[in-house]
């Protein structure tokens, strides 16, 4: 019973969407909807597989922009961030104009997260972690039995996300990772908002904002 993951680079940010679902019973989750809507649904419908929800680490519009053509197309709920990141969500139609983007409806999920809550994928269980300082709401996904963490904007491989957009801070950023990431196994396989894969403990060992 594994879990199985598709990382999908979408918009011109080349972020990071990833599809993962229980190769059991075909259950199946979004991460990070940026863009390419139609892309990712025909991921989803190339391994036959039942999308559930999409999961949302933040709200910048690299990483949302696409929820609402995709839930006009297949009605899922909309899990995260958490709610500090509402301006941003709301703040969707004028960003997405700024930067060029197709323009996007102000979003609201389904359901904020917070610390501590857990989703599941069919059978395998991630908890939510609340990690501050890209963005006020950023929220990123553990799952242990998988060694698996879903770190959005807020780790990278040796690097750590801006903090100078609004409500950017890099005290609470670093202070973030340093309690909450940097306390899993070193074998946790990172998967960033943007960029190659790394593990918690090669950013320990090769990080130099974190050193």
């Amino acid at each position: 019973m594994a879990l199985q993951m598709q990382i999908i680079p979408v918009t011109p940010f080349q972020q990071n969407a990833a599809l993962l679902w229980d190769d059991v019973n075909k259950d199946a989750v979004l991460t990070d909807v940026g863009g390419e809507a139609d892309r990712l649904l025909g991921a989803v419908a190339k391994h036959q597989l039942k999308l559930q929800a999409i999961w949302l680490t933040h709200g910048h519009l690299d990483h949302v922009s696409g929820v609402a053509d995709l839930i006009a197309r297949q009605a899922v709920p909309v899990l995260g961030p958490n709610q500090a990141d509402d301006y941003w969500l709301q703040a969707l139609p004028e960003v997405t104009a700024n930067y060029g983007f197709p323009v996007c409806q102000a979003l609201t999920p389904t359901r904020w997260l917070q610390d501590g809550d857990e989703l599941t994928v069919g059978e395998h269980t991630f908890i939510v972690y609340h990690v501050p300082g890209h963005t006020p709401g950023h929220v990123v996904f553990y799952s242990q039995a998988n060694s698996l963490l879903i770190a959005g904007d807020v780790l990278f491989r040796e690097s750590i996300g801006r903090t100078d957009f609004p409500g950017g801070n890099h005290h609470d950023l670093i202070q973030g990772i340093q309690s909450k990431l940097f306390t899993l196994p070193d074998d946790t396989r990172v998967l960033s908002g943007h960029g190659f894969m790394t593990t918690i403990g090669h950013e320990k060992a090769h990080n130099p904002f974190l050193r």
